[in-house]
């Protein structure tokens, strides 16, 4: 037999004259070392680009960055670097690197921006 302590009887899960199962788990004493089981996560590849050098895209530029180059972005919000282009200008360009993380590009045609 154990005592219940009187908090648990006012939760209402458990009712005084009843009878229960109990488990008893162990727990580590400061003693012991706790022993924690681990598994290896399988490592994740990071996504491939959503561009491949050689395409084409018509693009808007988003923004300038630091160095004075055009940068917009595509799929997943992949960084496309595009020297010689104006904020919020359409261009048409062709991917010439990509890295992991962002690509390069350069200008193939200047669109209008209404076609």
């Amino acid at each position: 037999m154990i005592d219940v302590p009187e908090r648990e009887l006012q939760l209402g899960d458990l009712q005084e004259g009843e009878t229960y199962r109990v488990a008893l788990v162990s727990s580590p004493t400061q003693s012991e070392p706790e022993q924690v089981e681990t598994r290896s996560q399988p490592q994740r590849e990071p996504p491939e680009p959503p561009v491949e050098e050689g395409e084409t895209r018509e693009v808007e530029i988003e923004d300038i960055g630091e160095q004075g180059d055009g940068i917009t972005r595509v799929e997943r919000g992949f960084v496309v670097i595009v020297p010689d282009t104006k904020e919020s200008e359409r261009v048409k360009i062709e991917i010439t690197d990509v890295r992991q993380n962002v690509a390069f590009a350069e200008v193939v045609e200047r669109l209008s921006y209404y076609e």
